[in-house]
């Protein structure tokens, strides 16, 4: 399951040669070998009707070779494919897509209204929010130590409902934000909170939280540099 969605999420490189850009034009190609192993998974493993498997296999083929040029369509009848073999098993499949679905009703509302806040915030490409784009490219902008730095200690600081750090960041990189810096902050916003610190100072007393949290802040902020650096 994450091979098939790390490939078909998987981005557009820069440069149109190397390896990156090879991966990319076989995206779907390999997110479809890791969904036929998923199949097998679900068989052998979980002990599902291979009819079932089977006749999602068969109409995401057919999809396949309709439409070659919408990848899209097959892979969303996949998916739909997957839930309802899923939910119809008496068996761990039906157990995993009910935990599933539970952590769906729980995390869905949280991302949607951290979209909502992160666009109202910040805005989108072209737009303002209420926070300029320019403040964001003076404190974060570029791959400078000290953006690093910022963006670590932020993220410390913050707290991240699951899943609003992405549209948060997309946001963040559309008003100017370095990629080192987004890096810095992904790493050290899901890691601290500042109730989680003061929580940790209670359990473990205030030298070793402090230790604690400067460790996370030092190791997202050289994370950062060396990330934005490199790419």
């Amino acid at each position: 399951m994450i091979g098939v969605l790390v490939f078909a999420n998987w981005g557009a490189p820069a440069s149109s040669l190397g390896f990156w850009t090879i991966v990319y034009g076989a995206r779907w190609h390999l997110a479809g070998l890791f969904g036929a192993a998923l199949a097998g998974m679900l068989v052998a493993w979980f002990q599902v009707a291979w009819w079932k498997v089977g006749l999602a296999a068969a109409i995401t083929v057919t999809l396949v070779a309709m439409v070659p040029d919408e990848p899209l369509v097959p892979f969303a009848a996949a998916m739909l494919g997957l839930s309802v073999v899923t939910s119809t098993d008496r068996g761990d499949a039906g157990d995993w897509f009910a935990a599933t679905w539970e952590f769906a009703k729980q995390i869905l509302p949280l991302l949607l209204f951290g979209v909502l806040v992160a666009g109202a915030l910040l805005g989108r490409p072209g737009h303002e929010g209420l926070i300029p784009s320019a403040w964001v490219a003076w404190a974060v902008g570029g791959n400078s130590l000290g953006a690093n730095l910022f963006a670590s200690v932020v993220g410390a600081f913050m707290y991240f409902a699951t899943l609003t750090e992405i549209p948060i960041l997309q946001a963040l990189i559309g008003s100017g934000m370095g990629k080192g810096p987004a890096l810095a902050l992904l790493l050290a916003g899901p890691a601290l909170s500042l109730p989680s610190m003061l929580v940790l100072r209670g359990v473990m007393g205030t030298k070793k939280t402090a230790v604690y949290v400067g460790l996370v802040v030092a190791m997202a902020t050289a994370s950062g540099a060396i990330y934005g650096a490199w790419f």
